[in-house]
């Protein structure tokens, strides 16, 4: 067979599925579908401005557009679409019944509609069933393309959603490591005069109120070290001195590195007798590092300023008792702890 009649015999004509699919975006009747549709639905007039139905409104009936234009409007950030002339909608109401509306239907301009309900429908049906079935048919491709729209946007958005959650995490640890940068000693991994100063400020907004206790520390000799054996063996004491605080320390106290060779250890809860213990403790711990030492020192001795707080003085005042208990010690040739006398009748 040759000829114009065998070329068109070897190109089949589009058929339902491929003139369907490629009616699924655009919900546009037939010329013939608009007839059939337009003799049994009902018109209905919209101003421009007006509302033919809600979002979550119930619904049973479907639309046609005969004249004008519609804007459906899903809400929240989905795509708002325009329809115009022979495009249809709400046909889920028409077909599942009392369907909620999945958006607000609003006429754009002067718009005739044609509406149909359930009865009108079923006439469509008994005059033309092959030309409703095609319609269905095009209706449920065009559900099931809407749902794989709709869950790629939801997959789209999970995948947002997570990247945000995992960006806020790491803004969140990045904030909480520099504000620890901040309120810490690079050197020893105490906390510095910064996060004394917060801590501070934590105790007065507690119910408990300011601590109670300060010991005040100071290496002896510390120059003699870093001139002798260097920096490094400096790093190193100064190190070891912030490991004995430490263990002293409960969660409730705090040890801070007050600069150069200086330290303080704040009690939350103490007496006399904790206060005490805990110098003791300190004492002790060095004379057990420096009596193992070989070589290079990891430790020297330390001299100790003992204080009981008034809670109804500041820092200042804390500090200045502290520091001439410590002065004393030092005077008496260091490597022991002193009371100061304006906190305590210890001698």
């Amino acid at each position: 067979m040759t000829g114009k009649f065998a070329t068109n015999m070897c190109e089949p004509e589009p058929g339902i599925a491929e003139t369907a699919m490629a009616e699924i975006v655009h919900a546009v009747l037939s010329a013939g579908e608009f007839a059939l549709f337009a003799e049994f639905g009902q018109q209905r007039h919209l101003r421009a401005g007006e509302h033919l139905f809600l979002r979550n409104q119930g619904g049973d009936t479907m639309y046609v557009i005969v004249s004008g234009s519609i804007e459906l409007d899903f809400g929240e950030d989905l795509v708002v679409k325009s329809l115009g002339p022979h495009e249809f909608f709400g046909e889920l109401g028409l077909l599942i019944g009392d369907h909620p509306r999945s958006a607000d239907a609003q006429a754009t301009a002067d718009t005739l509609v044609l509406e149909l309900s359930h009865g009108d429908f079923q006439r469509l049906v008994d005059r033309d069933p092959g030309m409703v079935a095609y319609f269905l048919r095009r209706t449920i491709m065009r559900v099931v393309s809407n749902e794989q729209v709709l869950i790629r946007q939801l997959r789209r958005r999970n995948h947002d959603l997570e990247a945000a959650l995992d960006n806020l995490y790491v803004t969140t640890h990045q904030l909480t490591h520099t504000r620890e940068l901040v309120r810490t000693d690079e050197m020893t991994g105490l906390h510095n005069r910064r996060g004394l100063a917060l801590y501070l400020q934590e105790c007065r907004s507690h119910d408990d109120g300011a601590p109670q206790g300060l010991l005040l520390i100071d290496c002896d000799h510390f120059k003699r070290v870093n001139d002798e054996h260097g920096h490094q063996a400096g790093d190193r004491v100064l190190q070891s001195v912030a490991n004995i605080l430490r263990s002293v320390a409960t969660e409730q106290d705090r040890a801070c590195r007050l600069g150069g060779d200086e330290f303080c250890l704040l009690l939350r809860v103490a007496d006399p007798d904790t206060l005490q213990h805990a110098a003791e403790f300190i004492l002790s711990a060095v004379h057990g590092l420096m009596g193992r030492a070989t070589g290079q020192p990891h430790v020297c001795p330390v001299s100790i300023g003992v204080s009981l707080l008034d809670p109804h003085s500041d820092w200042s005042e804390w500090y200045a008792r502290a520091d001439n208990a410590l002065y004393q010690a030092k005077r008496l040739g260091g490597n022991r702890l002193h009371w100061s006398r304006a906190a305590t009748a210890k001698p």
